[in-house]
């Protein structure tokens, strides 16, 4: 079986991966020397980095408070530029490895199809070639999403890509978008000592979050970022002598011009196929861009799948990975439908945010009996020695067969803690099920035990009034 993967990111690498260890000859298509592809390259990993070393910065200013003095830190933008780098060389370097490990066929360049069986591979140095398969898998991802009318040719614009590269430590820094991209960074440079404020359209942050997880979060960031305006849009940018001119239009629709040093467009992502040369497949498009597959990932032509960003929301590194095995197998004869219950979010700012299965704003808006159990850090010794009691931990459940709907995490950490939630889950589990799970003392992840006892009526360190 000869399998051809367009797309070295989660998704398209760990599909190539996969089928080279069931015995399938496998070609790797992408434009980067190794395997990786925006998480790696441009993405998750590199923003994960400077996130880590913001975190530091902070602890640093919050140590006064317990009796210890670091006094400003001194940032050497080169030295942290580098250190992103290696972590993000480390990483697809190890995965080039692998791909020579399992002899992968990896072809640096971009590639089109030709037919339904083939594509034609246009390399790094310009030569072409032409590559015949028995399946093809579509895993090319999602490129940044613009604005067109306030795109300018200026170095000061930045995009998520560019950012991650710290071309400065600016005075004065507007992100544009207040969804987890542009908080994950605009948090990074706020350590760093920009000031940072964020113009959001909508009436919040982070609208497809719980606003009760999103509150600590507002009220950490009021602190660090310099303003948030909300249902607040960007109508133009011009430049300055000394930066970027920006008009910005308020809720009433009065509109302020205010100079920033740096402007960082941060409004999503989208599929992108043009290029691929879909017209000579039977693979469909939707109104939105997005390729349709059905449930094993398999699109409407029979020979070629797509997995990832490219097929849809959420457009999530790990959602990729699994599909990336539902396809392979698929391939290899199997009857299987990727179909999960839960799919993890995390926004990795400070604090963390992290959700799975239905929230609590998706229960309503679908009309789906539920109760809410919460369990506010303030009352958990793990997080009273971190002297970070801004956190939340809540629990959706059926309420007639007690089963767990959804997770819901605020809190330092809550990105390592929400895959107790999808496993709940995923496994049909009740909320009795993780009241009776004895978790280690003292940790946070005790909250969602204490969560799930609350339930009942009763939490050893929440006293909860009977009704």
């Amino acid at each position: 079986m000869k399998v051809v993967v367009i797309g070295g990111g989660p998704g398209g690498y760990a599909a190539a991966f996969y089928a080279a260890d069931l015995g399938m000859e496998v070609t790797l298509i992408d434009k980067n020397t190794n395997p990786g592809g925006v998480c790696l390259y441009k993405g998750c990993i590199p923003s994960k980095a400077l996130l880590h070393v913001a975190k530091l910065i902070n602890e640093t200013k919050e140590a006064r408070h317990w009796g210890l003095e670091f006094g400003e830190p001194k940032i050497d933008i080169d030295q942290l530029r580098a250190f992103k780098n290696k972590v993000v060389n480390k990483l697809t370097g190890g995965l080039g490895v692998l791909s020579k490990q399992r002899k992968i066929n990896f072809v640096q360049g971009t590639a089109a199809f030709s037919s339904s069986t083939s594509v034609v591979v246009t390399r790094a140095d310009g030569s072409s070639e032409t590559i015949t398969y028995d399946k093809a898998i579509i895993a090319t991802g999602s490129v940044i999403a613009t604005i067109p009318s306030l795109m300018i040719d200026s170095p000061r614009l930045l995009n998520s890509t560019t950012a991650l590269d710290l071309p400065a430590i600016p005075k004065s820094l507007l992100v544009v978008g207040g969804g987890y991209i542009g908080l994950e960074l605009g948090s990074v440079y706020a350590a760093l000592g920009s000031k940072v404020s964020v113009v959001e359209f909508m009436d919040r942050i982070l609208p497809g979050a719980d606003r009760d997880l999103v509150s600590h979060l507002e009220k950490r960031l009021k602190e660090s970022f310099e303003t948030i305006m909300l249902q607040s849009k960007v109508v133009g940018i011009g430049e300055s002598k000394d930066g970027l001119l920006v008009k910005i239009e308020n809720k009433e629709g009065k509109v302020e011009e205010q100079e920033y040093d740096y402007v960082l467009m941060s409004i999503g992502r989208k599929p992108k196929t043009d290029g691929l040369g879909l017209e000579y497949t039977q693979v469909r498009v939707n109104e939105r861009g997005w390729i349709v597959a059905d449930k094993s990932l398999k699109t409407h032509d029979e020979h070629i799948y797509a997995i990832g960003d490219i097929v849809g929301e959420p457009m999530l590194a790990h959602k990729a990975s699994h599909e990336a095995r539902v396809a392979v197998d698929s391939i290899n004869g199997k009857r299987v439908a990727f179909e999960p219950l839960a799919i993890p979010a995390v926004v990795f700012t400070d604090p963390e945010i992290a959700w799975a299965g239905m929230t609590e704003n998706q229960a309503k808006e679908k009309g789906v009996r539920h109760e809410v159990v919460k369990f506010p850090w303030a009352a958990s010794g793990r997080a009273t020695t971190l002297d970070r009691s801004d956190g939340l931990t809540k629990i959706i459940v059926d309420p007639e067969t007690e089963r767990i709907l959804g997770v819901g995490l605020c809190g330092p950490g809550a990105g390592e803690m929400i895959a107790e939630g999808v496993l709940a889950i995923e496994m049909g589990a009740t909320v009795k099920d993780l009241a009776l799970t004895i978790h280690p003392h003292p940790t946070l992840s005790e909250t969602v035990m204490e969560a799930a006892e609350l339930f009942y009526g009763h939490s050893s360190h929440l006293y909860k009034p009977k009704k």
